[in-house]
C-alpha cells in the first residue's frame, strides 16, 4: 500500500518513520559497499562480487534487488553475446553516494582510534 505525501513521517527515531527502512537499505554493510563500487562506473554481477570481497552470491543479490526497488541502482539486461546484467547508479544513487563516501573516508580515517578504544575496552573487560 503506497502511502500519500500527508502521510509521510520523516523522523528515523520513531517507529513509523517511512525514511528508516530506506535507511537501513543504502546503510546495510552489503549494499553500502556496492553503491560505492557502483559509484566507481556500471558493473556486471560477477564483477561486482570480485570487487566486493566476502559477499556472497545471494547476499549481492538480494543487496541490488532492494537498492533497484528503492531506485538507487538501475538493472539492465544487455543482449550481447553472451547475455549479461549490467548495474548502474540511478540519479539518486549518484547524489547518494558522495554522502557515502564521506561516511567510509571518516570511518577509514578514525581507524587507528578505533583500534585503540577497541584495545582499551577488551583490557578493561578482561581486567574485571
Amino acid at each position: 500500500m503506497e502511502q500519500t505525501v500527508e502521510q509521510l513521517v520523516a523522523d528515523v527515531f520513531r517507529r513509523a518513520c517511512t525514511s528508516r527502512e530506506a535507511l537501513e537499505h543504502v546503510t546495510g554493510k552489503w549494499s553500502l559497499l556496492a553503491l560505492s563500487a557502483l559509484a566507481e562506473s556500471p558493473h556486471r554481477f560477477g564483477e561486482l562480487r570480485r570487487r566486493i570481497e566476502g559477499v556472497s552470491e545471494k547476499m549481492l543479490a538480494q543487496s541490488l534487488q532492494t537498492l533497484e526497488r528503492d531506485g538507487w541502482v538501475h538493472r539492465e539486461v544487455r543482449s550481447s553475446i553472451p547475455p549479461h546484467v549490467e548495474y548502474r547508479l540511478t540519479e539518486a544513487g549518484v547524489q547518494l553516494v558522495p554522502h557515502l563516501l564521506t561516511l567510509i573516508d571518516f570511518v577509514e580515517g578514525r581507524m587507528p582510534a578505533v583500534l585503540a578504544a577497541r584495545a582499551a575496552a577488551d583490557e578493561a573487560r578482561t581486567a574485571r
